[in-house]
């Protein structure tokens, strides 16, 4: 079998799956694991995403304001890779390449494959579709596995939740302000702490600082969609401030890579935030605790 993930979190699940070995094209976005940067990438996006957050926000919405697409497909690949199952998604246009774009290329290029689209909005829509790829894959026992084991962890975090839970904020991106929304609400939840900003499942809003600071949090989480951490903590400095200014507990995550991608992963933000509410280190490639990293205090 062969198959095409056009989503970071797919490409993740394939892998958790032991079906790294039948994945022959990705997106752009797809880097984890390691082995798959070699394979074609299919996708390429209409936005620099190297250019400050403002400036991305802005170019967003001009993008979409002409209905035009955020990210393009290269199709003469996806006709000559010839994949047996392509895997996209439905959740959001600004963050990977649209279940509408893909449907309508593969009438043209891989007519026979097998579209996959995953739509998650809960943490439990995450493992379902872990379930949901598994089977498309011909592997559902693996499937139901991999679910089974990811459940087990968080189970063990719940077992430690500290008393009373901390309130916690999460920050998705910083110019200008977005809390997260969709599954991140229960993830911190599940992490033992009580989450304060959009119930669970709705779209991340944009905020104003002083809407932050009326949700009186004892903490803030740090992990602007997309943004890896030592570009979190270079888009985070002109706003040290105004974070100290509301909590001295503050954690910059990579949250590209652990909260704001619906894949395994988001069990091990869950299990990192989990610990630092208790009081443990976190894993230098995740994320820094407080204001203590190289640069991250406030601008002059």
């Amino acid at each position: 079998m062969k198959i095409v993930s056009l989503l970071p979190a797919a490409t993740e699940i394939v892998s958790e799956l032991g079906l790294l070995d039948q994945l022959v094209g990705r997106s752009h976005e797809c880097d984890f694991p390691e082995d798959v940067v070699d394979l074609p990438v299919l996708t390429r996006a209409r936005i620099d995403s190297s250019l400050p957050s403002a400036e991305i926000d802005e170019r967003v919405r001009q993008v979409m304001q002409q209905r035009l697409p955020i990210y393009m497909l290269d199709e003469a690949k996806l006709t000559a890779l010839a994949p047996d199952v392509v895997v996209t998604q439905a959740a959001c246009e600004v963050c990977a390449i649209s279940y509408d774009q893909v449907k309508t290329a593969l009438r043209r290029t891989a007519p026979n494959a097998a579209l996959v689209s995953l739509q998650p909005a809960r943490l439990s829509d995450i493992l379902d579709d872990v379930i949901l790829v598994a089977k498309a894959c011909g592997a559902p026992a693996r499937g139901t596995a991999l679910v089974q084991r990811l459940q087990t962890r968080l189970s063990a975090v719940a077992a430690r939740t500290l008393s009373p839970r901390p309130r916690v904020a999460v920050v998705e991106w910083l110019a200008p302000l977005m809390l997260a929304g969709h599954w991140v609400p229960e993830s911190i939840e599940r992490a033992g702490a009580v989450y304060v900003g959009p119930k669970p499942g709705l779209p991340s809003p944009y905020a104003s600082w002083e809407e932050l600071a009326a949700l009186r949090p004892d903490a803030i989480v740090v992990a602007p969609c997309g943004f890896d951490l030592p570009r979190t903590l270079e888009e985070s400095r002109p706003v040290v401030d105004r974070l100290r200014a509301i909590t001295e507990r503050v954690l910059f995550l990579d949250g590209n890579a652990y909260l704001n991608r619906p894949g395994p992963r988001v069990v091990e933000a869950i299990e990192t935030i989990g610990g630092w509410l208790r009081g443990e280190a976190v894993p230098a490639e995740r994320g820094v605790s407080g204001f203590e990293a190289p640069g991250i205090h406030a601008a002059a």
